[in-house]
């Protein structure tokens, strides 16, 4: 039997879960820690690289070759697979589908483009614009087309729910699926309702919810996501966010006592790590090695 590319683990752990959980990971790390307790799908979020990686907020500033590097340390390391966020594709057909066969190529099972204009905001603020629905199946069309392995998972993501409601972001849905697209990414939904909705609108398709924190949907259960259409359920920055809160509490007691022995119960032993990396597996072949070395 063929080994199945990237793409076709994540097929395969789509067919198995109802919905499918995909869990935000910003470096390879995290992304070990997810694949070791049962994560069947990662994540790699734009905002994410442009915050984590770069100090840089989520407004289109990183490009293409930025995200890649992180793209390439988290395949190496793990093999669930990874879906990726890229933004608007970085450009026009060309962009896109040079950024879809690199994508590929860096062992990515699948990406998400969206419907904003190039100068984009995160999803869950005020105030975006998006480019028209013929523009978008435009973009949809030339990722699709640029496919080097078939399996590899296109989403279509629409920001149309928050500017024209409903209709227009159903409608658009339909034009992205038409197009080729293998599921629909319908962002900032506010009910369990639009949901059921959504999934109506493009005849129980691949229907993905974006349960991320402090935005314009609430952290809905996936049992609950799952009854009204949803087959994937993302958690784009969950991690991310806890992490980031873990270490400022560590640098501020740091600096407000002088050691950190209030705070070293919130951190992961250094056992826990080597756990999580292998750590001993490597120590032994090297001492192994260092034995052969001594008996030559």
């Amino acid at each position: 039997m063929s080994k199945l590319t990237a793409g076709g683990r994540f097929r395969k752990a789509l067919e198995e879960a109802n919905p499918l959980q995909i869990v935000g990971t910003t470096n390879a790390y995290h992304a070990m820690m997810a694949e070791r307790v049962g994560h069947k799908a990662i994540y790699l979020s734009g905002g994410g690289v442009a915050n984590h990686s770069y100090g840089l907020p989520d407004l289109g500033m990183t490009s293409m070759n930025d995200v890649l590097a992180d793209v390439a340390r988290i395949t190496s390391a793990v093999e669930t697979p990874l879906i990726v966020d890229i933004d608007t594709g970085w450009g026009g057909a060309f962009n896109i589908s040079r950024t879809v066969k690199e994508m590929t190529k860096y062992g990515a099972a699948g990406c998400h483009i969206e419907d904003q204009v190039a100068q984009k905001r995160c999803g869950h603020r005020p105030n975006k614009e998006i480019v028209t629905l013929e523009e978008m199946v435009d973009r949809v069309k030339a990722a699709v087309d640029a496919k080097t392995d078939d399996d590899f998972f296109v989403i279509a993501r629409t920001d149309a729910f928050q500017m024209e409601g409903l209709n227009s972001a159903v409608e658009r849905a339909q034009a992205c699926l038409e197009a080729g697209a293998d599921g629909i990414f319908a962002e900032a939904v506010h009910t369990l309702d639009d949901y059921k909705a959504f999934s109506d609108g493009i005849n129980g398709s691949h229907l993905l919810a974006n349960i991320t924190e402090f935005g314009a949907t609430p952290l809905f259960n996936v049992e609950e996501l799952a009854e009204n259409g949803a087959t994937m359920v993302l958690y784009p920055l969950s991690a991310f966010r806890a992490a980031n809160l873990a270490a400022l509490n560590v640098y501020e007691a740091l600096l407000r006592d002088g050691d950190q022995k209030a705070v070293v119960d919130t951190m992961q032993t250094r056992m826990d790590l080597y756990d999580f990396l292998n750590y001993h597996d490597f120590e032994q072949k090297l001492d192994a090695l260092f034995e052969e070395g001594k008996n030559k």
